[in-house]
């Protein structure tokens, strides 16, 4: 657990008024202990996403509550297909893992194939 003044000094160029919006703007939900905001790993990470947006993408303030909502429900899909990943590697057979497998790795090639052949159709 980190503190607000603890959390602004160790991601340099952090402007303290930057986080206390991003807090306003619950794109950031410290836990407020004693009165002051405590900062959990998850949440300094979120700092760390928000900040490298702006900073190193230039994500503009606008633009910033559509693009963490995508990327939250990008990792919430991600969770959920690693759930069902671990629901057939502990339900399904042998036979039917085989059988998705093959069925993923044909997908796949017939997306690349897909693919392949737009950009050369693209480029006639």
């Amino acid at each position: 657990m980190m503190s607000f003044d603890v959390l602004v000094t160790r991601i340099d160029g952090l402007d303290p008024d930057d986080l206390s919006r991003w807090i306003t703007n619950k794109w950031v939900r410290p836990k407020s202990q004693s009165g002051h905001y405590v900062f959990e790993e998850i949440d300094v990470a979120r700092v760390h996403l928000i900040y490298e947006l702006r900073e190193d993408l230039d994500v503009n303030e606008a633009a910033l509550p559509v693009v963490l909502s995508l990327l939250d429900q990008l990792y919430g899909l991600r969770r959920h297909v690693r759930a069902i990943g671990d629901a057939i590697e502990q339900i399904a057979s042998e036979d039917m893992r085989r059988a998705l497998t093959a069925h993923l790795a044909s997908q796949q090639r017939r997306k690349t194939d897909e693919k392949e052949a737009d950009d050369i159709a693209a480029r006639s």
